[in-house]
């Protein structure tokens, strides 16, 4: 059973249908995220760390999140309270990858929170001291943090009226970004992965206690493989789960291809405008950190991987691959 339906105010503005952004890491949500960041009318939060921690903390040992019933949810809300906040310096505050969806600069070293006169203006037109969207505005809140995937029943039960939005790419080339990552390879040291408390292990994707067994030995792709495999069965369970009207799925591909389309789709589901000039200016623009030509981001495993690592992550996840319609390699 749902809890039940709470209000939440910030800077005078009630919460109403939040937007939770979804993915697997290097899915694309990041593009979207940028989307929705830069449309009139929505505050956009991403890996604030008072909601950071309590999302690590409910990926990587879900009993935390399910043995505290609606306590685990109303901590959540309670993080968001903060989190949305609109305050003089407190973009500050945010991680980079906050700031960049606004388009802001990265803060200096040493100046989170310290009032900056010379700072000079961000992207935005803003002084670097105020916050990067105006209160007044502001009629949506959504966030973006990363691996928000593994507590989306808690954000469920925290706000019952949410709205997701879910990015879906290509495993393959998942994996071949996440190879590249030192953050995402992060969670596979020995002093993080945690199979020895938590198993099966939603936030590995290990299920099998074969593939717990191999865990230590296996191959760097075999771990990234494992990872969107679970994200995309976690992702299916949404689906099945969540009201037709409270998740929309966005596929990676078509994004690329059609930015306008997937731009006019999702500001249906929302029922709020976003920019289709935007989407589409994000995409060529190869966002968030690798700005290639965005035809090479679709389908980059073909150059990035080598021979024994296709068939290490088809191996792995050829059934959720074949099920989303990706084709395999010959």
């Amino acid at each position: 059973m749902r809890s039940t339906p709470h209000i939440l105010v910030i800077n005078g503005t009630k919460v109403r249908r939040p937007v939770f952004i979804l993915g697997s890491p290097h899915s694309g949500a990041d593009v979207l995220a940028r989307a929705v960041k830069r449309s009139a009318g929505f505050h956009l939060t991403a890996g604030r760390p008072n909601v950071l921690r309590l999302v690590y903390a409910y990926a990587r040992r879900p009993s935390i999140a399910t043995g505290r019933g609606v306590g685990a949810a109303r901590v959540l809300r309670d993080a968001y309270a903060e989190s949305w906040q609109i305050t003089p310096g407190g973009c500050r505050e945010c991680p980079a990858d906050c700031r960049a969806l606004a388009g802001l600069p990265p803060v200096p070293p040493g100046a989170a929170g310290r009032f900056r006169p010379d700072a000079g203006r961000p992207a935005a037109g803003r002084p670097a001291e105020e916050p990067c969207v105006e209160p007044r505005g502001v009629e949506r809140f959504a966030d973006a943090t990363p691996d928000l995937l593994y507590s989306a029943d808690v954000l469920l039960d925290a706000f019952p009226d949410a709205q997701f939005v879910q990015v879906i790419r290509d495993g393959r080339d998942v994996v071949a970004e996440m190879l590249a990552d030192d953050g995402c390879l992060g969670w596979f040291r020995p002093g993080l992965s945690n199979l020895d408390e938590v198993f099966p292990n939603p936030f590995l994707g290990v299920e099998e206690e074969d593939e717990r067994r191999r865990w230590p030995s296996a191959a760097l792709a075999v771990k990234c493989a494992l990872r969107w495999r679970g994200s995309v069965r976690l992702s299916a369970r949404l689906r099945a789960q969540v009201p037709e009207d409270q998740l929309h799925t966005v596929r990676f591909e078509d994004l690329a291809a059609h930015p306008r389309r997937t731009s006019k789709a999702v500001s249906e589901y929302l029922e709020a405008p976003l920019s289709p000039g935007v989407m589409a200016g994000l995409v060529r623009s190869g966002a968030p950190a690798d700005h290639t030509d965005p035809e090479r981001r679709v389908g980059i495993w073909r150059d990035r991987l080598t021979p024994r690592q296709i068939v290490q992550v088809e191996r792995i996840a050829g059934n959720e691959l074949h099920r989303l319609g990706y084709r395999l390699s010959d």
